[in-house]
């Protein structure tokens, strides 16, 4: 027992990231799928009538609540928390009047500027991710594409199940994340035959033509002996 127990914390610390996320409940329910409106000048997208600090990039949904992040690949979740060191550059860099429920702090600070988050998550923060909030504007990439196949699934058809909402979307999905936080949360499990190797040539190889010549000398030998024993006697001697 006492092996067994030393073994189970290294499996868990073996277990990757992105899969040993826990899904939580942020209190968000929305009835159908909400509108979204471009933040100007960013590549992100923000829900004007949607109860929270909700946004759009790079294939995920970014809700700030409670002072924390979380993120989901649709939009009524599951959603998951993902740390202040993990958080796309561009969801910190929303200027502050895009918060439609903003915290208290928020209004000491520049609605035309992005949230101060150095101040509220520290100086070491600060440092990790240092030029957060110098970008040029000029090079800023391209909006992923808003997922509006999921307006097809309103509250009372949302799929509850992970499997068929993976499935229904890449099926009508096709963006490539930028964000490795996004390219962990959107991978796809491995497909079954992904191992199975090249196809084969439809060309014999060596090992077929060794066999059949094999197999074509040991059947010519057989019809040999077979006309030998038609010219001769059950004891093996020619027939008068």
């Amino acid at each position: 027992m006492r092996h067994l127990l030393l073994v189970v914390p290294l499996l868990l610390g073996a277990v990757p990231p992105a899969l040993a996320q826990v899904s939580v409940s942020i209190g968000i329910h929305l009835p159908v799928y909400p509108e979204f409106q471009r933040v100007p000048g960013y590549p992100v997208y923000y829900a004007p009538n949607a109860p929270g600090n909700y946004f759009f990039y790079d294939g995920l949904y970014w809700v700030f609540q409670s002072d924390n992040w979380y993120s989901s690949d649709w939009y009524n979740g599951p959603w998951h928390q993902v740390g202040p060191d993990r958080v796309p550059l561009f969801v910190l860099r929303v200027p502050v009047r895009y918060y439609r429920q903003p915290p208290s702090y928020f209004g000491q600070w520049r609605a035309d500027a992005a949230p101060r988050w150095g101040e509220h998550w520290g100086r070491d923060w600060e440092q990790r991710r240092a030029g957060w909030d110098r970008w040029d504007r000029r090079a800023a990439p391209a909006p992923a594409p808003l997922p509006s196949y999921q307006g097809r699934y309103p509250q009372s058809r949302y799929p509850q199940d992970a499997d068929a909402q993976r499935a229904i979307r890449s099926e009508n999905y096709r963006h490539r994340p930028r964000e490795p936080v996004t390219r962990e949360r959107l991978q796809a499990p491995d497909r079954p035959n992904a191992d199975r190797g090249p196809a084969r040539d439809n060309r014999p190889d060596d090992r077929d033509n060794k066999g059949r010549g094999k197999s074509d000398r040991d059947s010519n030998d057989r019809n040999n002996r077979d006309r030998d024993n038609n010219g001769r006697g059950n004891n093996g001697r020619d027939r008068p």
